[in-house]
């Protein structure tokens, strides 16, 4: 591709719009355009790189048994209704009605068709297991989009659906198709954690992430060093440093003038944070909650979520909490009737707690449970921490920041039962189809491979998901034996299979040039200059080598195609 004829126009300042690196360098560097919030149009350095990575998928995914199809975007509501799905997924799903008053949506992932396909074509066990997948359009309506193709209202996802006789032939389909990632991640030359995660509105028993490592990224991954345990924050389990529990004292009010915050409140009375205990309040599905924590800990919200089992949660809003009759800073459970009380088993751990007196300006000593409070529900809803405890091993736990870039799901029979995908067993009997779901979000991984791979200058594209292979630049092109060396060297570097984009632009500088080289980010820059032409040779340097070499016009493509190997 000659630069005079790509559709592309590189920035040279930052868009003010950009909240991430990859977000800042993909919009500087041409390779998309927003059209709307949350909706971008990929431009063809960017497509280039997308239809590899695409192609790398299908190669893994179809080596290990799947079958590549394509569904409609588009579908009945009445589908994802007999699935519960509508409900849960919310206004997240895109919903409109045909011509004729009949409600659709547009899908964000396609468990329910591709169940019902399954449902028409598979009968017997002879018939199972298999393994299904497509690379389409999906849909949802984020509330908050962000981060450029991280997250986004429309998006390229492969997703995949095994279907199984039991639990053991999924636990294989599973194997095989989280192999398959590892493969597709390291083929594409991004390293990736592969944690334990929630199912969220997908649902299930079991679900991996897969992450790739960056400051940036939305997500919290816990790991433990010693044993190798991975989980997201939002799933990952530690154990509390130990409290110690002393003789139960009386209940005794004290002044709390103007405190509401835990840390004001232990400094004050002078006790260490995990001697309180924090009150939080939420809407789990416009019905207000009363949460409870110990004061080193944070609630982990879909934990909570997941044991509330409602569709929507979120904090309280001040006028739900006043008409809830709680006093924000001096709340405790303590008396607290007439709504939900939840508590982190946290509160066992411990005695003679700071709590609320709920009245304000006021707070109790020494509060027990189950002496002086009841809850509803105690269970693990804390969010686990770094320098908590491995639940494995022990060892005191890490935690990094990531982006997820593939989630896959063990989904048992609940789609299958809600849909009526049945099979007749050996001893023909009927029984509900076992599923798993595997999506990789290819738009996403692509971003999350320029938030993990760029330095100053721009994009240190990995060699396998770049555009193209090289980018040669042509100096002084004004000159006409600069410019028939150039061209012929570009023809024959394609003619050599070897994908070379060619900066022929007459009219712009050496350094706008260089510097468009560095903010794109090709593995491999070759420089023709009449400096470098006067002694038969052009410039040669890879995108993260700090010093070129200069290497004869016979042997170009030769030292080119060695570079690509190493």
């Amino acid at each position: 591709m000659r630069f005079t004829q790509l559709v592309t126009k590189t920035l040279r300042e930052d868009p003010p719009e950009a909240e991430t690196a990859s977000h800042r360098l993909m919009l500087r560097a041409g390779l998309i355009y927003q059209v709307a919030a949350g909706v971008y149009a990929y431009l063809p350095l960017a497509w280039r790189s997308l239809r590899k990575i695409e192609s790398i998928i299908r190669e893994e995914m179809d080596a290990a048994g799947g079958q590549e199809l394509m569904m409609p975007a588009l579908q009945p509501r009445e589908l994802w209704e007999q699935t519960g799905r509508a409900e849960a997924m919310g206004e997240v799903l895109f919903s409109m009605e045909d011509r004729r008053g009949r409600p659709m949506v547009l899908a964000p992932t396609h468990e329910e068709v591709v169940t019902s396909i399954v449902r028409a074509n598979v009968q017997s066990y002879r018939d199972l297991p298999v393994i299904l997948y497509q690379i389409q359009t999906k849909f949802r309506d984020e509330p908050r989009p962000r981060a450029g193709l991280v997250r986004v209202r429309e998006f390229d996802m492969k997703d995949a659906y095994s279907f199984n006789a039991d639990d053991d032939s999924l636990d294989d389909s599973y194997q095989a198709m989280a192999q398959a990632y590892r493969n597709i991640y390291r083929r594409c030359s991004l390293p990736v954690l592969m944690a334990e995660a929630d199912s969220g509105a997908i649902g299930g028993k079991d679900s991996h992430e897969f992450l790739l490592s960056t400051p940036t990224g939305e997500d919290t991954v816990i790991t433990c060093r010693s044993c190798g345990y991975t989980a997201n924050a939002e799933k990952a389990e530690g154990i509390y440093p130990e409290q110690s529990a002393g003789p139960q004292l009386p209940l005794e009010e004290v002044d709390t003038p103007g405190l509401k915050t835990i840390a004001g409140l232990a400094d004050f009375l002078n006790v260490p944070t995990s001697q309180t205990l924090k009150a939080v309040f939420y809407s789990a599905d416009g019905e207000v909650v009363f949460v409870t924590v110990r004061g080193d800990l944070e609630v982990n919200e879909v934990k909570l979520k997941n044991n509330l089992h409602c569709n929507e949660l979120r904090l309280a809003t001040d006028e739900e909490v006043r008409n809830a009759g709680l006093v924000a800073g001096s709340a405790s459970p303590i008396g607290i009737t007439g709504m939900r009380r939840v508590a982190d088993n946290s509160i066992t751990q411990g005695s003679n707690f700071v709590v609320g007196a709920n009245k304000p300006d006021t707070h109790f000593r020494n509060a027990n449970y189950p002496r002086d409070f009841e809850v509803d529900l105690l269970t693990d809803i804390a969010l686990a921490q770094p320098g908590q405890l491995c639940p494995l091993c022990r060892t005191p736990l890490e935690a990094t920041r990531g982006v997820e870039v593939g989630h896959i799901f063990k989904l048992g029979t609940s789609y299958s039962e809600a849909l009526g995908a049945m099979y007749l067993d050996q001893e023909g009997q009927q029984r509900p189809i076992t599923m798993g779901c595997y999506g990789i979000g290819v738009g996403r991984l692509l971003a999350a491979a320029v938030e993990q791979n760029h330095d100053e200058k721009g994009i240190v594209f990995p060699a396998p998901i770049a555009p193209y292979q090289v980018h040669m630049v042509g100096l002084n092109m004004t000159d006409d034996s600069v410019a028939a060396v150039a061209d012929k060297l570009y023809r024959d570097l394609w003619d050599q299979g070897i994908e070379t984009l060619f900066d022929d632009r007459p009219d712009q500088a050496a350094g706008v040039k260089l510097n468009d080289a560095d903010l794109m980010g090709l593995p491999i820059r070759l420089v023709v200059s009449p400096r470098n032409l006067r002694n038969d040779a052009v410039e040669m340097r890879g995108r993260t080598e700090d010093e070129a070499t200069m290497v004869g016009l016979e042997g170009v493509t030769t030292a080119v195609r060695e570079a690509l190997l190493d």
